[in-house]
């Protein structure tokens, strides 16, 4: 290392030991508002936001403008034939807080079918980029290319009124979520299908659409996909694709400046790559085992190997929940439906019938029940769509509906932009010496 960078990390480790042992000391020291162990552990838990279209319950799981996720499964229109929710009808949940009828959700499926179309121009910047680039990095650049339509940047260079914003950012809102589909679709057929393309059909609704165009001309496939885009497209406003759009958005960022910036947050694999991980541990514990359909007894056997070797179960444990998801339980059920006989999802059942009890046995794990990564792997393998670094983008191109309609809900109520104080660690130990003098 160059000079510079072994100074650097010399004084990055000495202030790493201070910090450890300023949350270990002094903790549970108020700040003001909050705790030094949360200044310093990511903010976990500090009620800062306000997001309107869902609510994450430590007990319930999430909730969508007050309905679960069982309930919206009931309650939000079908296509014809069909027995999922369909997204457009959460969108229009999420965006006005009102179930939706047949009529509201037909609607948005036509303005997103007129709005599709995609310049010809982001093609050709997905095109530079080499095949092997991941797919989340070819999403977000696409997304950023298309910030050339963006009405509300031109419309705010060219000046508009404050009470104005949020009619500019629903219209690019409506037009981003439209394309999204086609732009991951192109990905995913350019980098795993030889660039042999699938042209969209206008006919379909959103989600039946971007399963053609992924290749999937299968009714079971599209409402496997109108079951993902629903229960994937929220989870509260302090999740990092989250917050990250509503930050940048704060700064007035066009949304698809703002959802780009959620994009990258997403492909971080403590956010958004977690189902690859589940998947892959699934694979090799069959691997190791010898077999597609190990036995419980094996399954556990194999998990307390894995704790012994100081890895962890994936798909397990939530920042907040403290039951099993309602999103894995409703990926469940869907299997039981569609494919109850196939060996990975049956092993998928299996590590959740006796994974709870060994890890809770620790007493290291507050929430030792499964998450929505447990399942969904395992569903898309059973569909043929194998390649575990493009599911990131099936998730993005569903929490799209969430994150932008907030964004809209931000600038209606005019929120300002975010700007939280921040201290540095000579700070926090000044404000700890003068506590305990005044003490």
């Amino acid at each position: 290392m160059g000079y510079v960078k072994d100074k650097f990390k010399a004084v990055a480790d000495e202030q790493a030991k201070e910090i450890k042992n300023i949350i270990a000391e002094h903790g549970e020291m108020v700040l003001d508002k909050v705790t030094i162990a949360q200044a310093y552990q990511g903010m976990r838990g500090i009620p800062g936001l306000i997001t309107e279209t869902s609510l994450l319950d430590s007990n319930e799981g999430i909730r969508f403008r007050g309905y679960s996720i069982p309930e919206l499964r009931e309650k939000l229109p079908h296509a014809e034939g069909g027995s999922e929710p369909l997204p457009e009808g959460l969108f229009y949940l999420m965006l006005t807080g009102e179930v939706p009828t047949q009529e509201n959700v037909e609607h948005i499926s036509a303005t997103w079918a007129r709005r599709s179309h995609v310049p010809n121009h982001v093609f050709a910047t997905i095109e530079a980029l080499p095949v092997s680039t991941h797919p989340m990095t070819q999403f977000s650049i696409a997304v950023l290319a298309l910030q050339t339509e963006s009405k509300f940047a031109k419309a705010y260079e060219e000046g508009i009124s404050k009470k104005e914003y949020w009619d500019y950012v629903y219209e690019d809102t409506m037009t981003l979520i439209a394309r999204l589909p086609r732009i991951a679709a192109y990905i995913y057929r350019r980098k795993y299908k030889n660039g042999e393309h699938i042209q969209p059909d206008g006919m379909l609704d959103w989600s039946a659409n971007f399963a053609h165009m992924l290749g999937f001309d299968n009714h079971s496939f599209a409402e496997l996909m109108r079951l993902y885009l629903t229960i994937h497209s929220d989870h509260e406003g302090g999740n990092v694709s989250a917050h990250a759009t509503h930050l940048v958005g704060s700064a007035l960022s066009d949304p698809y400046l703002s959802f780009a910036a959620g994009m990258t947050g997403l492909a971080g694999p403590l956010h958004g790559l977690a189902n690859q991980e589940v998947i892959r541990w699934i694979e090799e514990l069959q691997e190791n085992l010898g077999t597609l359909e190990p036995s419980k007894e094996q399954i556990a056997q194999y998990i307390k190997d894995t704790l012994a070797a100081g890895k962890v179960v994936p798909g397990y444990g939530h920042a907040v929940l403290r039951k099993t998801d309602p999103r894995f339980t409703a990926q469940m059920e869907f299997a039981k439906t569609h494919c109850p006989e196939n060996p990975t999802v049956k092993t998928v059942w299996n590590v959740y019938e006796v994974a709870p009890a060994i890890l809770e046995s620790t007493g290291k794990i507050k929430n030792p029940w499964p998450n929505v990564d447990a399942h969904s792997g395992a569903l898309l393998k059973h569909y043929g769509l194998v390649e575990e670094d493009f599911y990131t983008v099936l998730f993005g191109v569903s929490r799209a509906l969430g994150v932008l309609a907030s964004l809209c809900w931000d600038r209606a109520l005019g929120f300002p932009i975010e700007r939280p104080k921040s201290m540095t660690t000579e700070w926090v130990q000044k404000f700890i010496a003068k506590s305990q003098a005044t003490a």
